[in-house]
């Protein structure tokens, strides 16, 4: 199963860039809605096997997470492996820059069953596939409101 989407926004690559791999802030958002996540490596060097064990509540049960950077190319691409939960995925985030201060956000997140119990997930997922795209996109698009104001307030 497969999510996509695109947010055009108002701030150079780089600083797009900058703002998608500030893995600690990033994880202190992630505490902030209820994440328990634990940070193996250094964010310094995140193309040097960086990775998280993340534990959350979804529908009622503790789901458990891996998700490791399997490729950093700096300003322009980050790809995230996630193993758990009788699934695997990948999030591959692409960055273009449009003009000096606009850039194209693309994220491609496909989600992949191993096992009955994930194919059961999954199949729940397509049902309300809708809904969760619907969720996909409003994150998409607060991710691009935030990388948005960090540029101006840092401008």
């Amino acid at each position: 199963m497969q999510f996509s989407g695109k947010e055009d926004i108002n701030a150079p690559i780089a600083d797009v860039f900058r703002t998608l791999c500030d893995f600690e802030l990033l994880e202190r958002l992630a505490l902030r809605r209820g994440v328990d996540l634990q940070r193996m490596g250094d964010v310094r060097h995140p193309e040097s096997g960086l990775a998280w064990e993340v534990g959350f509540s979804y529908r009622g049960k503790q789901r458990k997470l891996h998700m490791s950077i399997a490729e950093h190319q700096p300003v322009t691409n980050l790809l995230v492996k996630v193993i758990g939960s009788g699934m695997d995925g990948d999030m591959a985030v692409e960055l273009l820059a449009l003009a000096p201060q606009r850039t194209r956000m693309q994220v491609v997140l496909d989600v992949r069953a191993k096992t009955l119990t994930g194919r059961l997930m999954l199949q729940s997922f397509k049902l309300a596939k809708v809904k969760l795209n619907e969720g996909f996109d409003r994150r998409l698009g607060e991710f691009a409101r935030f990388a948005e104001e960090r540029f101006t307030d840092n401008a």
